[in-house]
């Protein structure tokens, strides 16, 4: 029987890539989002092969939703992509928490919910690799995103003690640690145009994730990523 592929958060442009990827390799998959309709008409427009994908209702901070969301699909998947994202810049979150907090509950608390919630279904034998997206934001603390940053970070290091809870049931856990993307979320920001990475080519790293744990799409952003984790602290403050 194909594999099948949980995708939370789908109605992003990664997400959105990963799903034609994972249709063109013979999986099923459970697309689930809070914008149905707009995801549903995608699939119908990008996957040829009828039935293969089932769009389902997912908001990732409803966290009371989550046990009913996890009994109701329609079969258990073995690999499970968190791909659920909300930006609001540094600047307004300062002054609105509200925008603050839906990125901590969107980003963090709300993976933490499900995730728990998939893993523990001891049940689910089959489960064999957990994907979350995560964001080079998260690496180290910088003025200008540090918000969003800190809950990308929350996120990358639950993913990491998450792969040493599963190292014994020989499930897999990867972070892919992304740089800027040219997406619904980051149109309209001023971000240098040869840093820009596609939705697809982030999409083909999660669908070939191999056993590393942090996944770093984009030789360029393999060498920030580098500077940003070991550059001391006097240097990372002038950064932006």
């Amino acid at each position: 029987m194909p594999a099948s592929v949980l995708i939370l958060g789908a109605n992003s442009d990664v997400a959105k890539a990963a799903i034609i990827q994972y249709a063109a390799k013979g999986y099923r998959i459970i697309a689930a989002s809070r914008s149905t309709a707009e995801l549903q008409s995608f699939v119908q427009a990008s996957v040829p092969q009828a039935g293969q994908v089932t769009v389902m209702y997912f908001d990732a901070a409803d966290f009371a939703s989550h046990p009913t969301f996890y009994a109701s699909l329609p079969e258990k998947p073995q690999i499970v992509l968190y791909a659920a994202g909300y930006l609001k810049h540094n600047d307004e979150a300062m002054i609105d928490f509200e925008g603050s907090h839906r990125m901590m509950q969107v980003h963090y608390a709300g993976a933490v919910s499900i995730l728990n919630i998939i893993v523990t279904d001891t049940a689910n034998t089959r489960l064999e690799r957990i994907i979350g997206l995560s964001s080079l934001s998260g690496v180290r603390g910088r003025k200008s995103n540090f918000i969003y940053g800190s809950t990308k970070a929350a996120f990358t290091q639950y993913l990491a003690g998450l792969r040493q809870y599963l190292f014994a049931r020989k499930v897999t856990v990867n972070v892919i640690v992304a740089g800027y993307i040219r997406s619904k979320m980051t149109a309209g920001l001023n971000l240098p145009e040869s840093l820009m990475l596609e939705p697809s080519f982030i999409a083909n790293a999660v669908v070939n994730a191999g056993k590393r744990f942090t996944i770093v799409p984009g030789f360029k952003w393999k060498l920030i990523y580098l500077v940003l984790k070991y550059s001391p602290e006097k240097l990372v403050a002038k950064l932006p």
